[in-house]
């Protein structure tokens, strides 16, 4: 088993005023030549975006893009015939850019702060025709169980999102003192866990609220809960 730690205050942090950014790996004015990426996960960014505020209709192509509302209300647009579409904290929302799309984000909220989790991927298959989704999922449905939120397109997993790429994004709510064993779809996969919140033990390694392990070359490793914890697992091809 090969392990890597990212402690929440070794992210890179962008205070834009209306933006507050938080990146495990190199993004805009960030920059780590150790912090590429994690297989084919290329971004995960934990923003808290101002009332009113947001970003502005911007290109994409031949990536995917997945959006995780912890707290908030954020809407979405796009080029695609999407206007404003609200997506709210257990929905997720899921962008396959392909050839290419024009889209905004913004807080739909006047007097509350928006956070979420940005995600890329890369995608496993270019020039494809972009697509836009999103769905609920019942946080009851992640309580010690394994909640799965995103698979690959050409998977037959029923109730997941789905992407162009061999990926998983789950989560899961555990108690305190409980726990549990992640198994891993390959050899060929890694797994990044986001702590979203909480404090867990893998492989001796303690993790406390938005702390982050990459685990690979291993077909599974036990996560035991030291408090209530919310953990996000983005599973990726490691051949990237």
């Amino acid at each position: 088993m090969k392990t890597i730690i990212h402690k929440a205050e070794s992210r890179g942090f962008a205070n834009h005023g209306w933006l507050q950014a938080n990146h495990s790996f190199s993004f805009a004015s960030y920059h780590s030549p150790e912090r590429m990426h994690f297989g084919a996960l290329r971004v995960l960014n934990d923003d808290v975006v101002a009332p009113k505020m947001g970003f502005g209709t911007h290109p994409h192509d031949n990536m995917e893009i997945i959006t995780i509302p912890l707290k908030g209300v954020l809407k979405h647009k796009d080029n695609m015939g999407d206007a404003w579409i609200p997506v709210l904290p257990n929905e997720v929302q899921v962008m396959s850019a392909g050839t290419g799309v024009q889209h905004s984000e913004i807080n739909g909220s006047v007097d509350e702060h928006l956070s979420l989790f940005q995600i890329w991927i890369f995608p496993d298959k270019e020039n494809v025709k972009p697509r836009y989704d999103q769905k609920s999922f019942d946080s009851n449905d992640r309580k010690n169980k394994l909640q799965t939120l995103v698979t690959s397109i050409d998977e037959s997993h029923e109730g997941s999102l789905k992407i162009h790429q061999d990926a998983i994004i789950s989560r899961i709510d555990l108690d305190k003192n409980r726990h549990f064993e992640y198994k891993l779809k390959s050899k060929n996969h890694g797994v990044y866990v986001m702590t979203i919140y909480g404090e867990i033990v893998i492989e001796n390694n303690v993790l406390q609220s938005r702390d982050a392990i990459g685990v690979w070359e291993t077909d599974a490793f036990s996560i035991n809960a030291k408090e209530d914890t919310g953990l996000l697992f983005i599973e990726v091809p490691m051949n990237y």
